[in-house]
This record gives C-alpha cells, sequence and structure tokens, in this order.
C-alpha cells in the first residue's frame, strides 16, 4: 500500500472527486471520531470522502488532556463496561494500532488518609489493571504498585511532606492527540479516502424526507460543491445539534458542552519521574509528562458560549493553579505558565445537570433516511465509536458490506516503527542528526520519518531546528504542508507542532519564519506571509488578553476580537 500525501494538489482533486460522483460514505467532521469512521468505512471497500470546516482535529481532538486511558475515575461510577471497552482500546493503540504515537505514561496518586483510604484506591487500581488483563490486551504496561511516603517523595521530589502518606502508581498511555488526528486522516487517504480541510458544510441535499448529500463551500477557494453519498454521517462532536439544525432535526439526543482547561509549564518547575493524579471536589487533576514540559488539568465547568473558540479565564488558571499548588512544595506561579489551551468536550445531555456526572459514553442515531449521527464517548473510544457510525450507515446500503476491520489495520507509519527504533543510533550516524532528534522523529512520524529526511537530503537546511522553537526542525514545517494538508500557519503552530503551548512567546518569534517556510508549498507571496503572521499575532494577543479576563463571558469576548479566518 502506498503511504497518501496530503497537499495541496491532492486536496484539490480530493475536492474534484467527490462531486464527481456519489460516494458510499461521506463524513462531516474531522476530529478524532470523524476521521476514524472514515477510516473504517474505506477498509471496508466503501467509497469514502470526509470533510472538516476547519483544520483536522481544530476542535476538541487537539484540546484534549493528550491521554489514552480507560477512565480510573469511571470505576468509582460503576461504569465498568465503559472502562473495560476503553481499556481494551488503549492496548490495541499501545501495542498494534500506533505504538509510534501512543506511549505508556506513570502516574502517582498520593495517598492523604492512612489505612482505609489505601485500601479504598488500592482496590480501584488492583480492578482497573485486572481489567485489563482480561482484555487480553494489556501488555507492555507495568502492574501498579504500593509506595511508602519515603519512596512516593523519590519518586516525586515536588510533593510536600505533609501532602501524603503514602501513594499509588499505576500506568496509563498518552498521545499527541492532534498529531494522532492527522494521521488517521492520512491513513484513511491512503487506502483511498477523499479529506479535504477548510471545507465548511452549508446545506444538506434531500430528496423528499431523505439526506442525499451536502453542500460545502470550499473556504480555501470561494468554490461551492455538491457532494452526493448514499450515507452522511455527523460527526461533528459539540457542534452537533448546530449540524442537525440545518435539516431542523435535533434527533433523540442532545450534545452539551464542558470546557477543559489545561496549563503548561517547563519541566524544571516540577521536580519528578512520574506524572500526578490528585482529587478535587469536582473531578481529578492530572499533571502530565509532555517532552521537555508538563501538561497540568483540567477544569470540568458547562460552557454554552463560542464553541470554536472557548476561552480560558482568570478564574480557570487560578483554580489549576491552586489545585496543583496543594501539594507541591515550590508552588507554580503565573510566571510559570508557557501555554494555556481550552477544550470542549461532547457530552450527551440528559443524565445530570452536573457536566462532570455527564456520560461519556457515545450514542448512535438514525434520525432521518440517509443521514447517521454519532456523539459523546471519549477520545480512547472513537475507534469503537466510528465502528458502529459506519455499521448503522450500512444498515441504509443496497449491498454487501464487510465487517470493521480497523482492529488489524496499523495507522500510517506503525509498520516497521519499532524496526527503525531499534537503529536509531545508525539513523543518527547516517544523517548526522543528534539521536535525540532522531527518537523525536520517530516518536511523530514512525516509518514516515524517512520521508522527513529525505526533505532534510534534498535542501540541507531544513535539518535545521527553528531558532525560536528548537524541538522542531524546519522539516517539519516544511512537511507538514506538502505531506498532512496543513494550509496556514495557525495549523502549523497549534496542531501539526505544539509550539504554540510549548513557548513562553506563544509561537510568535517563530511565526514568520514558519509562514516563509510553508511559503515554498503553498504558493503565497510576501502579501500572503504578512497576513498569515498578522493573523497568527493577534489570534496570540486576543488569547492572552481573554486569560486575564474574570469569567467566561470577558474571557470569550476578548476571544473573539481577533478574526476567526486570514483573508486571502
Amino acid at each position: 500500500m502506498k503511504t497518501a500525501t496530503l497537499g495541496p494538489g491532492q486536496r484539490a482533486e480530493a475536492l474534484a472527486r467527490m462531486a464527481e460522483r456519489e460516494l458510499d460514505i461521506l463524513v462531516v467532521g474531522g476530529g478524532v471520531v470523524g476521521a476514524g469512521t472514515a477510516l473504517d468505512a474505506v477498509t471496508r471497500g466503501l467509497a469514502t470522502g470526509i470533510v472538516e470546516a476547519r483544520d483536522w482535529a481544530s476542535g476538541t481532538s487537539s484540546r484534549s488532556s493528550k491521554l489514552i486511558h480507560g477512565g480510573l475515575r469511571y470505576l468509582e461510577m460503576l461504569d465498568f463496561a465503559l472502562v473495560r471497552e476503553a481499556l481494551k482500546e488503549r492496548g490495541l493503540l499501545l501495542g498494534r494500532i500506533a505504538p509510534h504515537l501512543v506511549k505508556p505514561v506513570p502516574f502517582l496518586y498520593p495517598l492523604q488518609h492512612r489505612g482505609w483510604e489505601r485500601l479504598y484506591a488500592g482496590s480501584g487500581v488492583a480492578l482497573y489493571d485486572t481489567m485489563a488483563l482480561s482484555s487480553g490486551h494489556a501488555r507492555g504496561l507495568p502492574h501498579h504498585r504500593h509506595l511508602t511516603r519515603r519512596h512516593a517523595l523519590r519518586v516525586a521530589p515536588c510533593l510536600r511532606k505533609d501532602a501524603l502518606v503514602g501513594a499509588l502508581q499505576y500506568y496509563d498511555a498518552q498521545m499527541d492527540d492532534a498529531r494522532y488526528v492527522a494521521t488517521l486522516v492520512r491513513t484513511a487517504a491512503s487506502y483511498g479516502a477523499l479529506a479535504a480541510n477548510r471545507t465548511r458544510v452549508t446545506e444538506f441535499l434531500r430528496e423528499g424526507e431523505r439526506v442525499v448529500g451536502v453542500k460545502v463551500l470550499d473556504l480555501e477557494g470561494d468554490e461551492a460543491y455538491e457532494v452526493r453519498a448514499k450515507q452522511v454521517v455527523n460527526a461533528t462532536g459539540v457542534w452537533t445539534d448546530d449540524t442537525q439544525g440545518m435539516i431542523a432535526e435535533r434527533g433523540q439526543f442532545h450534545v452539551t458542552a464542558s470546557k477543559g482547561v489545561h496549563l503548561v509549564v517547563p519541566k524544571d518547575r516540577i521536580q519528578s519521574s512520574t506524572g500526578l493524579i490528585l482529587r478535587t471536589e469536582k473531578s481529578v487533576l492530572f499533571v502530565i509528562p509532555w517532552g521537555r514540559h508538563w501538561i497540568v488539568g483540567t477544569t470540568d465547568t458547562p460552557w454554552d458560549l463560542d464553541k470554536a473558540h472557548p476561552a480560558a479565564s482568570s478564574a480557570d488558571i487560578d483554580y489549576v493553579l491552586e489545585h496543583v499548588n496543594s501539594v507541591l512544595a515550590v508552588p507554580l506561579t503565573r510566571d510559570d505558565v508557557q501555554g494555556v489551551y481550552a477544550g470542549l468536550r461532547p457530552l450527551l445531555a440528559g443524565e445530570s445537570d452536573a457536566t462532570s456526572q455527564l456520560s461519556r459514553e457515545h450514542t448512535v442515531a438514525h434520525p432521518v433516511p440517509g443521514l447517521v449521527v454519532v456523539a459523546g464517548g471519549k477520545y480512547t473510544t472513537y475507534r469503537v465509536m466510528a465502528k458502529d457510525a459506519v455499521d448503522a450507515a450500512v444498515h441504509g446500503l443496497d449491498q454487501r458490506v464487510a465487517a470493521c476491520c480497523t482492529e488489524q489495520v496499523q495507522l500510517t507509519g506503525a509498520e516497521g516503527y519499532h524496526a527503525l527504533w531499534n537503529s536509531r543510533a545508525r539513523i543518527a550516524a547516517r544523517t548526522g542528526l543528534h539521536h535525540t532528534r532522531v527518537e523525536h522523529l520517530l516518536n511523530r512520524y514512525g516509518s514516515m520519518t524517512e520521508e522527513i529526511l529525505e526533505l532534510i537530503d534534498a535542501d540541507p537546511s531544513l535539518g535545521e531546528p527553528l531558532p525560536a522553537a528548537d524541538d522542531y526542525l524546519k522539516a517539519e514545517i516544511v512537511y507538514a504542508c506538502s505531506h498532512e494538508q496543513a494550509r496556514h500557519l495557525e495549523d502549523v503552530l497549534t496542531r501539526r507542532t505544539r509550539i504554540s503551548i510549548e513557548t513562553f512567546d506563544r509561537g510568535t518569534r517563530s511565526a514568520r519564519e514558519c509562514a516563509e517556510l510553508m511559503a515554498g508549498v503553498l504558493g503565497w507571496d510576501q502579501q500572503q506571509i504578512g497576513r498569515e503572521v498578522e493573523h497568527y499575532e493577534k489570534r496570540v494577543e486576543a488569547e492572552r488578553e481573554s486569560q486575564l479576563q474574570p469569567d467566561d463571558q470577558t474571557a470569550d469576548a476578548a476571544r473573539l476580537g481577533a478574526p476567526d479566518t486570514v483573508p486571502l
């Protein structure tokens, strides 16, 4: 199988081909569930297309806690089926589907009460590990262990001595959520799916009651297309109700949004060799290792304002700092925060008034002929959601369709990853790159690292790091546009890389150099380079301003001060 390249030419071709013939399945929404649905459909032999109004993973799927986990707290809610399902998926992603992108991560749970808490929490973690083993997909993750306070403080010296009497340590997994979605889309395209981002659905096409396709607007070329399909799958997450409103049909369920805010701080501000998980009065707080940084979060509060750009307020940031500082020997301050991001969880309404108690289980519905809606769920179980959505769509197709096979389908870059990882010293010697650079590339691109190295062979200057964001090579910026369908500077700085949250300047010092690297692939002139940089700088300015505001309403108003799209 030849790996698809998603450059500007391939995007234009995909749009043209979608307009030429009727598809079997058209997926609306380019988050993890939509991308997973496109991969599921195309690997069953169905003619498949996927469109996204903004960029791949530009909503919820780039703003998560970046964890692949069973959901330990759902055990306490007695939601055993959800935990068992998620643990099976965690094992599949780690061991088979995406070992280059999904990695084990340890967490320490400080115990604050003697006796009963160790028994209570220890029983829960033991059950968690047992359920993972019973799924048959627990290889690669160590078993949990009980630690004394002295041992816990050796593992996590950052903790205050009076903040714990002992601890438990267990393992889950993590990934770069936006990179994962981009890889899903590219994998689907490699099997024949047609994929186009920056393509907004403006109307559903109807024949009587039946949905027979959509009208889309190419936001890059301002050209409208009709895309016809036997079945349309609405996988738009927190926008589900808005999308359903286009056909005046909400369906049997309602999707509500819960805001989660995360802070990114430098690695040296928290002295620990393990992640942390802390209880709060509403939910849990994670301190998650993230390269040369930590991700600290999250909040869980209702959000009914702008869905495209959820804003973190000053109160959100104070909440996270207050809770993490309750256990840290050296408290974090606002000055330690390099990046802030806010995302929205799509939750199914009707379970409870409190969003932290709403169901994370998903629902699939067929509200009108020709249209399937999938909503709810959690990142870890995206593959199950995709399977259920395609199963529902298949009922509306007048043909025999193969069963789901995505348990066996490796994502682009997974094949050969382990062999390349074992050869990383040789790759470093051959290319002249430092071995940590090679490891960085392998853990982002897997076997597709060879394509990055080919760019560097053709232009050795691309092997240099970005001066203001030296975790990334210049070649990665070019590759994002030539192979991963990045269309704008924001796509590269916030999703194909994480420069926007991993630098104190939020990517503004790298903006012009990145735009100039992108220009060669995307055909930008100096005026367009200037517009891209200006747009990105205004976005950062608006985000910084929103994070100084006292509440959601004022933060939202400040964030909306920046324009939504780049003028062409």
